[in-house]
């Protein structure tokens, strides 16, 4: 079947294995796909910890939560989800779990991206990858089956109830009627995509000297606990920062980022997740290129311009893409970009 112009996908399985901010990404693929082929069955394959962001999705019919627990527990696995009868598998991400997805499918679509290598003969169609903002990469895939990418951003789909419990939340830490919200992201795993500390401290105390309704939530993972408490010690207004213990589930943290003036961060999930919930950003990236940005007015990153940037480097002695952005630079861009 080389013609998908005229074809028809009673059920379509997506494979997004990880990470969570990139699984997020995908989510206007389900949108779009759900347009072209309402009728049709949308399942997802992908980690359980990718799960929470996208539950309660109008656009996604069931999820395959991937099991890693023996070789044939996982091949069991396989066989299960496989037993849906898929008419199309769509592979955003050409990993061997992704792989070995599609090939227990026997779909008689597989698509993914073009690789040059062995891996194609899995598929029965590929694509030549297209460089740019990561969602308009993954819909490209779609192209044959009539789907463009049209600046469909992100989505997170909170229930009433759930932002009550955010709104309860940033209550009970402080924050109160007449405040302004800023959520701050100053932790990454990875110390060349992490922007100083130091001068994180030193944005707050600026911004919190320009408005005395501002207030911060400082957003933290799994282990990061020392690193937002070091952050709040280096401020100068402890008291205007809100940091709720336990730290709250990602799921909740993206309710609190609903209600903020801003995002402000280094480049992980919590910028996406800004994105998804329609609350203006700026990002420091450091070593990475524009393909994480979204490409409209309420949302930016600050980088230098030097020859390096972008690179995959583990490791950088001079860390220029991060030391050459000075706290005033993100100041003057958040005051621009914040709501109202």
């Amino acid at each position: 079947m080389k013609d998908l112009t005229s074809f028809q996908p009673k059920r379509i399985l997506v494979c997004q294995q990880r990470q969570i901010g990139d699984v997020l990404l995908a989510t206007p693929v389900f949108q779009l796909l759900k347009q072209r082929f309402p009728q049709a069955e949308l399942h997802l394959f992908t980690e359980p910890k990718c799960e929470a962001l996208l539950r309660h999705n109008p656009f996604i019919d069931k999820f395959h939560l991937i099991e890693k627990k023996g070789f044939f527990s996982q091949l069991a696995f396989y066989r299960r989800v496989a037993g849906h009868g898929f008419d199309m598998v769509l592979n955003l991400q050409n990993l061997p779990r992704c792989r070995m997805m599609t090939l227990f499918s026997r779909a008689p679509v597989r698509l993914s991206m073009k690789t040059g290598t062995w891996r194609d003969w899995i598929y029965t169609h590929t694509v030549p990858e297209v460089k740019g903002y990561a969602t308009m990469s993954k819909i490209s895939l779609l192209k044959d089956l009539g789907i463009t990418w049209n600046g469909e951003p992100a989505r997170i789909y909170h229930t009433d109830e759930e932002k009550a419990e955010a709104a309860a939340l940033l209550a009970a830490c402080g924050l109160e009627q007449g405040h302004r919200l800023i959520t701050i992201d100053g932790t990454h795993r990875r110390p060349l995509k992490r922007w100083p500390k130091e001068n994180f401290a030193r944005l707050i105390d600026m911004l919190a000297e320009h408005d005395s309704a501002f207030r911060f939530l400082l957003l933290r993972g799994p282990g990061e606990d020392a690193d937002v408490e070091a952050l709040r010690e280096a401020c100068s207004v402890p008291e205007r920062i809100l940091l709720p213990k336990p730290a709250p589930d990602i799921r909740l943290s993206a309710a609190c980022i609903r209600q903020a003036v801003i995002h402000i961060g280094n480049g992980s999930s919590p910028q996406h997740m800004a994105v998804a919930c329609d609350t203006p950003s700026l990002i420091i990236p450091g070593p990475e290129g524009p393909w994480w940005t979204y490409p409209g007015p309420m949302h930016d990153e600050i980088a230098p311009d030097i020859p390096c940037r972008p690179c995959r480097r583990g490791e950088c002695a001079e860390h220029l893409c991060m030391k050459l952005v000075t706290p005033q630079m993100v100041f003057d861009r958040a005051l621009q970009l914040m709501k109202p």
